[in-house]
């Protein structure tokens, strides 16, 4: 664990963990019909960065729509859940979630000034408390690259604008501020040590308790005083297959007291070309980022993949409705890789699956969560209908109350 009066770093994965697990989904992924091979392992430092330059990219609008959402409605989330403990599920540089936590703190709403943390958090935590009187930002984050539509949401159908420099004004101002402590869960330690550094830099008394943790081996939320607001944004959960989002559900309606809620970010169903459009843009950047898993199979396992025998692949695929990238193999080939002892077969117009990534209906995400024990109390999305965040609760939770 790494220590500092505000910033904690905990690794909860065993000794070796990243490369039994790589060898694992290898051997599984490229033995199985069809092959497959696991997203997370585009994610070294240079996949993060192209995946980075693909959320800018103009056809790419999950990341743009997600952040519209946040940007109105974060005041309405805060006051609603009042979370003294903001936990990120998959968190990496955790820029969108710096609009949660000037929501909860107050900065957003009602200026620097925010409560002086809790003496409670202080122990669960095991560290000093904290010097100090109320909570200010050091100095703004990054600017991000403007949204080129309005600030505005729907809200169950209905449209509302969100008045210029007032993003409170139409959902109600967010309380004077109650976030204390700030949990990312990311298996990235680097991405975690990075991004608590800044936070604590540009929030000088908010807490920050990260965690170094594998979704893939349970779920693990921090056992601190709650309410609890957990994110899991960036429509990750379409990366998951039915099987796989159920489990994901019944291990977090075992986690969530009765006053915690999820926040969480999805995908939708729209027309298929836009779709298509997100994950095959005109300037390259998401084929590199596909055929970077293959780097990381040469690097990390010795393996002699040509990224040139291989094309990136995007298709919408009707009956499960979600895109699915591929690296398509142009001839016939062997790839060896001396680390596991395993030579891999391609026959000429193979397809490996690297990602799959669910669009959602509201009706039918509904029904999922409530299978799992989990009800939706607020769905909001951009003007567009492309995007929704949703607020989850469980059954008797503080914030238990439907849109009307």
């Amino acid at each position: 664990m790494t220590d500092s009066p505000r910033f904690t770093l905990e690794n909860l994965l065993p000794a070796g963990h990243r490369a039994t697990s790589l060898a694992e989904d290898v051997r599984n992924g490229l033995t199985g019909m069809p092959k497959t091979l696991p997203p997370k392992w585009f994610y070294d430092e240079r996949g993060s960065k192209l995946f980075d330059r693909i959320t800018r990219l103009p056809e790419y609008y999950l990341t743009r729509a997600e952040r519209q959402i946040l940007r109105a409605r974060a005041p309405e989330i805060a006051a609603l859940t009042g979370a003294r403990v903001l936990v990120e599920l998959g968190s990496g540089s955790s820029r969108k979630t710096r609009m949660l936590v000037d929501a909860l703190s107050g900065v957003a709403t009602a200026g620097p000034a925010g409560p002086q943390l809790g003496p409670a958090m202080d122990v669960a935590l095991g560290l000093p408390r904290a010097l100090g009187k109320g909570r200010k930002r050091k100095k703004p984050p990054a600017e991000e690259p403007p949204d080129p539509e309005p600030d505005a949401v729907t809200v169950t159908g209905t449209m509302t604008a969100e008045p210029p420099g007032d993003p409170g004004a139409a959902t109600g101002a967010a309380p004077a501020g109650t976030l204390e402590l700030y949990a990312p869960i990311d298996v990235s330690e680097s991405a975690l040590q990075e991004a608590g550094d800044a936070l604590c830099r540009d929030y000088p008394e908010l807490r920050v308790h990260a965690t170094v943790a594998d979704f893939d081996t349970g779920l693990v939320l921090p056992d601190l005083p709650g309410p609890r607001l957990i994110a899991f944004l960036g429509s990750t959960l379409g990366n998951f297959d039915p099987a796989r989002r159920a489990a994901f559900y019944a291990e977090l309606r075992g986690l969530l007291r009765p006053e915690d809620a999820l926040l969480l970010g999805v995908d939708l169903v729209k027309d298929p070309a836009t779709m298509r459009r997100a994950y095959n843009d005109e300037q390259g950047v998401t084929p590199e980022f596909n055929k970077n898993v293959l780097r990381v199979l040469n690097r990390e396992l010795g393996a002699d993949f040509d990224l040139n025998d291989f094309d990136h692949r995007a298709v919408w695929n009707e009956e499960e409705e979600r895109m699915e990238m591929r690296l398509w193999s142009r001839f016939s080939q062997t790839v060896r890789i001396p680390a596991l002892g395993m030579t891999v077969d391609f026959g000429r117009g193979e397809e490996t699956r690297t990602e799959i990534s669910t669009k959602f209906r509201r009706a039918g995400l509904t029904e999922e969560l409530l299978a799992a024990g989990l009800a939706v109390d607020h769905w909001w999305t951009d003007p567009q209908d492309r995007f929704a965040l949703l607020l989850v609760t469980a059954p008797g939770s503080a914030t238990d109350s439907a849109d009307s």
